[in-house]
């Protein structure tokens, strides 16, 4: 297979300054509103990079559960790798890969943990099945096969019957406060339009295009 062959032109739409709102939390929900309209298969998913403690990056999709108090919210388990990284080095990236749309989002900023009141509500509105999986996984950690842990989903199952099924104490949700986000729209003859926000020494918001 020869990768080098595969190429098309990004002529699904253009953006100019304009078309943006002042506030980048905002212009990321007209973009979402946009890609809920399109039918876009996991609009929601988005590619989490932590670095560990060698300063070794890694990725992971992970699903944006929420757009609160000028953050991106996102749950896990606490003792995952993604988790730990986050402990060491809050400092992180989310990417939204909407490239039907032939558009990206790109944010960088702080990850801290949300409340557990907060983080409890969500997990009680979740599907009995995955409450229960986020009791049975030990994410992260190896094993030995498949078995051993459908072992534990039914020994979960057991554990809780019929009844409610509390948070568990390792597992809960992370806010991302944006210091800077990138909205990407492709265009003609890889001419691309990017258009960055930063915060500014005032905490304001600051538009910036960039170069494709």
């Amino acid at each position: 297979m020869r990768y080098e062959q595969f190429r098309r032109e990004y002529t699904a739409a253009g953006l100019n300054r304009s078309m943006l709102d002042a506030c980048p939390l905002r212009q990321f929900e007209t973009w979402f509103e946009q890609a809920l309209a399109a039918q876009l298969n996991d609009p929601t998913a988005m590619v989490l990079s932590t670095v560990d403690e060698g300063g070794a990056p890694w990725q992971r999709i992970v699903l944006l559960k929420g757009l609160a108090k000028g953050s991106f919210v996102f749950y896990t388990n606490y003792r995952s790798d993604k988790a730990r990284a986050i402990e060491r080095e809050p400092r992180v990236s989310l990417h939204f890969p909407w490239n039907v749309l032939d558009r990206q989002v790109i944010v960088a900023g702080t990850a801290q943990k949300i409340g557990d009141s907060e983080s409890a509500d969500y997990f009680a509105s979740r599907p009995r099945e995955s409450q229960i999986a986020a009791w049975a996984s030990r994410q992260s950690q190896t094993i030995a096969d498949r078995t051993a842990l459908e072992q534990r989903r039914q020994h979960i199952r057991e554990r809780f019957g019929d009844g409610v099924i509390p948070m568990p104490p390792f597992w809960g949700g992370y806010r991302v406060l944006p210091e800077r986000i990138e909205f990407w729209q492709g265009g003609e003859h890889r001419l691309h339009d990017r258009f960055v926000y930063q915060r500014g020494a005032g905490r304001d918001w600051e538009i910036e295009q960039l170069q494709p």
